[in-house]
């Protein structure tokens, strides 16, 4: 089984090269399974992004995990904990929007973050990204009562972690690596899920084991999914702790390199 990272590693801000389109279906064609595995919320991996065909997908950083059209497992805050991290964001005035498996809620002032970063100067690069993420929007008068299994900050008065830390230890921060959204961007989840945890609901599913995965990223979050998986690959120019556990360094989107990575492991 494959498990792809999209953004970095797939898609290249949002956007698919072909050569990896037709990798994936020849690597289903050979007989193996392949799943997009994202921090993205589920309403926001595109029919675009699907056109290859995969076999499942797993979302939230793990929290939401399918495979053949059945949903493994779809966690959310727990009510109390949702109410204090709402909270929390409002006391340290957060930019914010709330991720769920149906949709990306956010405040008005959240929309309009997202619309004014979407036309900035050199946003066309990243026109297909910001299409998943407007489509998947809906501008919501309070975040409170809503399920959500992620919090994305567009901006806020203090760093990320100080707010993680305000919530208590069921939540964890990581901050943004994009440098143009400023002090307190990132994003914050439940401490005890990660992709790795999503790729195991598959894999025990389907009666496997960790020695059949292999996973690929560029990214923090990416680095459990690459420490649970038999082979890891990682992306050239990712983050330094995922090339240090990467078993393969293959290009990056942009250069196509799944392509040539798949080949290398026999796949296609």
């Amino acid at each position: 089984m494959v498990f792809l990272d999209i953004d970095g590693t797939y898609a290249s801000h949002g956007s698919v090269p072909d050569a990896h389109v037709e990798a994936v279906r020849q690597v289903r064609e050979n007989g193996h399974r392949v799943l997009l595995c994202t921090g993205r919320a589920r309403c926001a991996v595109s029919s675009r992004l699907l056109d290859a065909g995969f076999d499942g997908v797993v979302a939230s950083a793990g929290a939401y995990a399918e495979i053949d059209g059945l949903v493994l497992r779809d966690e959310v805050f727990p009510a109390a904990l949702a109410r204090r991290t709402i909270d929390a964001l409002a006391t340290y005035n957060a930019v914010s929007l709330v991720e769920s498996t149906a949709a990306l809620y956010a405040l008005s002032d959240a929309h309009e973050a997202i619309e004014e970063r979407s036309h900035r100067h050199g946003a066309a690069a990243q026109a297909a990204l910001w299409e998943d993420l407007r489509a998947a929007r809906i501008v919501v008068d309070t975040l409170h009562g809503l399920s959500f299994a992620k919090v994305v900050t567009l901006s806020a008065d203090t760093d990320l972690s100080v707010i993680a830390a305000a919530i208590g230890p069921e939540v964890a921060a990581v901050e943004t690596s994009l440098r143009d959204l400023g002090r307190g961007a990132g994003e914050l989840y439940l401490t005890h899920v990660s992709k790795a945890v999503g790729i195991a609901a598959v894999v025990e599913h389907l009666g496997l084991t960790p020695a059949d995965v292999i996973g690929v990223g560029d990214g923090p979050n990416d680095i459990e999914m690459l420490e649970y998986a038999g082979t890891a690959v990682g992306i050239a120019g990712g983050h330094p702790d995922v090339l240090a556990i990467a078993d393969v360094v293959a290009e990056g989107p942009e250069s196509a390199g799944l392509a040539a990575a798949f080949a290398d492991l026999g796949l296609v």
